[in-house]
């Protein structure tokens, strides 16, 4: 379980945001075997560069992340490397997948990003849990 609050050398912080992605042309094909091993893709993902994933909800049609960062990494970086390595992984397994029906990438360019507080985890964490 991660400490509430993680601490730097001169720091103590707690950066946590709630992610929503989403396959190209929003298909379907986050399922079975794909979703499974987009799953442990992201716990590997998130082992490797210390990140925290608190919540995780893989929908056949998007993903919703609540993941914990440290200071040095933007959001725009974790997007990137957890939507880039998971797309080239999943291409690299899946090849005949309906997901590179239309494009070699797994993912569309966009994504929802937004900060949470103390008061709004419970709700986002039910919101994830129950979707």
């Amino acid at each position: 379980m991660a400490r509430r609050y993680w601490t730097g050398s001169h720091t103590k912080h707690r950066l946590r945001f709630h992610l929503v992605w989403i396959p190209k042309r929003r298909k379907k094909v986050l399922l079975g075997n794909i979703a499974n091993r987009l799953q442990e893709l992201f716990y590997e993902a998130c082992g490797i560069n210390k990140w925290w994933i608190e919540e995780l909800t893989i929908q056949e049609d998007h993903i919703h992340l609540l993941i914990q960062i440290k200071p040095r990494e933007s959001v725009a970086q974790v997007v990137q490397i957890l939507k880039g390595g998971t797309s080239r992984k999943i291409k690299q397994e899946y090849p005949d997948s309906q997901a590179f029906e239309w494009s070699n990438n797994l993912w569309c360019d966009g994504y929802f990003a937004e900060s949470v507080g103390q008061v709004n985890e419970q709700v986002i964490k039910d919101y994830i849990k129950n979707q």
